[in-house]
């Protein structure tokens, strides 16, 4: 039994010696193949990886021999649950060696996993969830290392976890990479990788409203985005941005196999893109409206089996946008045709005149006429907006009659009061009033009930004003002119109809090719005025009038007419207020009785 326990020791102690042999030569080996790569890669934390690597397989070096998996009788030999190798291999997670530049990434879908990256669960045979650090997944934060990632921040706000997590990387400049499931009561991990050092810029897009927001009501907003670029909706018109604008339809052309634009096409285009800028001297910078031009417009050519986008296919394009939009636009010109929506596009009204309303769906705009009246009478009542007095009218439409009362007051009001009762309104409106677009029509109907000088019906008018009497500028001009040009083509003939538009918008004119022409033949007419007496004298056909060195307005003249209708007015409530108090006085004063004789 001694010898036994002699030969059991002595076996131990040669297992050991041949144990510590295999492991210096092991160590041996292994550090001279191990020692380029040191030598290559000098960061202490590789450095430091590779020796407890090394330290790690000299005290595992049964993983180098053979096993033999004992089989049980009557079952399949069972293949390894993992690979005794798998600790030992590296988990790349991100390789930008092959970039030229900055990586640039852009994640479209801003999930937790996406932009943090994730620790991926496998299940084994037994049904247990394992992970190790080979499932460990790089996210969007960690592919752009080194450059630039750009997400959407209302993504990034309504993710769960993800605005939060963000903020504290940029912060810290640090990333944890970790499993989140904000879906599951309970998410384990049995890893926890240690924190990654990010160098990364962040580009987060955003409407002007989700940014004022944050900005007012997130601190950290401010302290991590330092720099704000705005982009606007159009740029200056010139030939560098004419050569972009023809090199971006090259280049969508050929990114989605599409037919080449020719001479015609790429101008037509080009005229689009500046009416949608809505001045002359801009041209649009929405691309992706652009880009939809581009498509139809290849659509229409390839019906026709055209291997060129011509001017004809662009100009189809447009009109069948138009078209599937147009149906309210339709509706409307509807009830003007019938009737039911009256307007006149001819002869002479007094107090009445055909003012122009832009209707706005969202990615689509017309123009309609509606009609403006006004009636005036004696009194104290001042201008009356009947819209206001409704509760439909809007505060800038409300500030455009108020600016009204202050013009008639500037101009007729210094050497009497203005002592009238007028009411305005938009007939048949019932949706509601607003802007100050129709502020100087509202001026010329209240200047032709004054005088009782009759309007033309067929020239529409559009514009604001201020106290001064000045024409000033207004949004869609274009829209105005087209819609009165098409309800007059459609109750008729367009026979010397027109519309009256400020000076200041004439820059904004794009108007389409049927309206160019009909201006040019002379049978439609676009009026830019500067101030009302340009604009009276339009309507009536009579001269407006300007003072002379005594104060008095020309006989005659439209501005003499209104002033003698104001001071008839203001004499006449002076003469009925007088009237009426004698008769009070001769109430209240008692009858004399006479003497007896």
């Amino acid at each position: 039994e001694q010898i036994f326990l002699e030969l059991r020791d002595l076996q131990k102690e040669i297992q050991g010696k041949v144990e510590e042999m295999d492991r210096v030569v092991f160590m041996k080996n292994a550090s001279d193949l191990a020692a380029p790569l040191i030598k290559k890669y000098k960061t202490g934390v590789i450095k430091k990886y590779v020796e407890n690597m090394l330290e790690e397989m000299a005290n595992n070096l049964q993983i180098f021999m053979p096993q033999q998996q004992a089989q049980i009788p009557g079952m399949p030999v069972m293949a390894p649950e993992a690979d005794q190798f798998q600790p030992y291999k590296i988990n790349l997670l991100v390789d930008n060696s092959e970039q030229k530049g900055p990586p640039v990434i852009i994640e479209s879908y801003p999930t937790y996993r996406n932009i943090f990256g994730s620790i991926e669960k496998i299940v084994d045979r037994s049904g247990v969830w394992r992970t190790d650090f080979s499932k460990i997944k790089a996210g969007s934060l960690l592919k752009a290392m080194g450059g630039y990632l750009v997400i959407n921040l209302l993504d990034a706000v309504v993710e769960p976890g993800v605005w939060q997590a963000l903020k504290r990387a940029l912060k810290s400049e640090e990333l944890e990479i970790q499993t989140y499931d904000p879906f599951y009561l309970f998410t384990t991990s049995g890893l926890k990788p240690e924190p990654i050092n990010i160098d990364v810029k962040v580009v987060v897009i955003s409407d002007a409203y989700l940014y004022h927001l944050l900005l007012n009501f997130d601190e950290d907003f401010k302290k991590i985005f330092k720099v704000r670029a705005d982009f606007d909706t159009a740029m200056d018109k010139d030939e560098n941005s004419i050569q972009q604008i023809s090199s971006f339809i090259k280049m969508k052309t050929e990114q989605e196999n599409l037919n080449p634009f020719d001479r015609t096409g790429v101008a037509a285009l080009m005229e689009q893109a500046v009416r949608m800028s809505g001045r002359q001297e801009k041209i649009s910078t929405s691309f992706p409206e652009i880009t939809d031009y581009i498509r139809e417009a290849n659509f229409f050519a390839g019906k026709e089996s055209k291997a060129l986008v011509g001017e004809a296919h662009v100009e189809e394009a447009i009109e069948a946008r138009k078209f599937r939009s147009s149906m309210v636009e339709d509706h409307i010109q509807e009830m003007i045709d019938r009737g039911t929506l009256m307007i006149d596009v001819s002869g002479d009204v007094v107090g009445q005149i055909n003012g122009l309303a832009v209707y706005s769906m969202g990615d689509y705009m017309f123009g309609k006429p509606s009609r403006i009246t006004c009636s005036t009478s004696m009194g104290r009542a001042g201008i009356i907006n009947i819209e206001r007095e409704a509760d439909m009218s809007g505060n800038t439409h409300n500030k455009g009659v108020l600016i009204l009362g202050g013009y008639l007051r500037k101009k007729f009001a210094q050497d009497k009061p203005l002592t009238i009762s007028a009411s305005i309104a938009f007939e048949q409106s019932y949706g509601g009033v607003d802007g100050d677009s129709a502020s100087s029509t509202e001026i010329y109907a209240l200047l032709s009930s004054l005088t009782e000088v009759p309007l033309k019906q067929y020239i529409a008018v559009t514009g604001s004003v201020n106290q001064n009497g000045e024409i000033q500028a207004i949004g869609g001009v274009n829209e105005k002119i087209e819609g009165f040009f098409d309800c007059c083509g459609k109750m008729g003939t367009v026979n010397n109809q027109g519309v009256m538009i400020p000076h200041s918008n004439v820059k904004d004119l794009m108007l389409r090719k049927d309206v160019v022409e009909a201006v040019k033949k002379g049978r439609f007419h676009v009026y830019p005025v500067k101030t009302i007496d340009e604009g009276i004298e339009i309507l009536t056909g009579k001269k407006s009038g300007v003072k002379n060195a005594k104060g008095a307005y020309p006989k005659g003249s439209i501005n003499y007419l209104v002033d003698q209708k104001l001071k008839e007015l203001a004499e006449g409530l002076k003469s009925f207020g007088n009237n009426e108090k004698e008769e009070k006085k001769k109430k209240r004063t008692p009858a004399k009785k006479k003497k007896p004789q």
